[in-house]
């Protein structure tokens, strides 16, 4: 049996996305989401997602971890997807799918540009060394020197494994302050077990914790990741963070078929 398959990446993180609509793709084989992932035996990706039907909203959006397993949400994966719901033709320039986190509405601006809305945060924890919170997925966001030599893999994989988050593990999120608004960030990513070059929900993560701890009163910030620019914006209400975006390039890599 052929399948075809479609590849984007946003900001470097890449997927393999496949339109299943016809509900023929075989879920609960993890290792062939796992092989269709890999860099040398398959197509090659940061993760699966299935664009599926749905009786209320434009789509539902199904995410695999480079593992074979589903997963939580994923920022840059739920960008891509709404370019790809596009050039199917199942929406125009806007859209309202559900994730594995709830409702999400999406619009699509100029030059591949997607502008995501992510879920309200309203728990944080604070502390002297990190900041942790959900934004869809787990992130453990903390700052650190010489981000550009820094040992992301190995540090990052003693923080995802240690007792701070038990069996379920974290994704890490190193960064560096370059301005009032402006950041660098590097994210380990549980599921991928290694550096991405880039996280949507870790950027959307690091952005609300930087507001949080005082490093920037602005709702408006700039994030570079190792494979481009995002931008996150929010509004600070109460003790909420609400209308959360994740703004930021989805583009088209290649299309083709691949024997299961």
């Amino acid at each position: 049996m052929s399948m075809k398959f479609y590849k984007y990446q946003g900001t470097g993180n890449d997927f393999v996305i496949i339109d299943n609509r016809q509900e023929f793709f075989p879920k609960e084989n993890i290792q062939l989401i796992e092989k269709l992932c890999d860099r040398r035996f398959g197509i090659g990706a940061d993760g699966l997602i299935l664009l599926e039907n749905h009786q209320e909203y434009d789509f539902k959006m199904v995410y695999y971890n480079s593992d074979g397993n589903q997963s939580s949400m994923c920022g840059n994966g739920g960008r891509c997807i709404v370019a790809f719901a596009k050039f199917l033709k199942v929406i125009e320039n806007s859209a309202i799918f559900i994730a594995i986190d709830g409702l999400h509405n999406a619009t699509i601006l100029e030059n591949e540009i997607v502008s995501l809305q992510m879920q309200n945060v309203s728990q944080i924890k604070i502390t002297s060394d990190y900041t942790f919170l959900n934004t869809g997925s787990p992130h453990h966001v903390t700052l650190v020197n010489d981000l550009q030599n820094y040992d992301v893999k190995n540090n990052g994989a003693k923080i995802r494994n240690s007792s701070l988050y038990g069996n379920e593990g974290s994704n890490v999120n190193f960064v560096h302050q370059l301005s009032q608004n402006h950041f660098a960030l590097r994210t380990y990513e549980r599921g991928v077990e290694d550096e991405t070059l880039s996280c949507g929900t870790g950027a959307t993560a690091t952005a609300i914790a930087m507001h949080a701890t005082g490093k920037t009163d602005s709702s408006s910030i700039n994030l570079d990741v190792q494979g481009g620019k995002l931008k996150v914006t929010f509004d600070k209400t109460n003790n909420s963070y609400e209308n959360v975006f994740l703004i930021g390039p989805a583009t088209f890599v290649f299309e083709g078929e691949i024997e299961l």
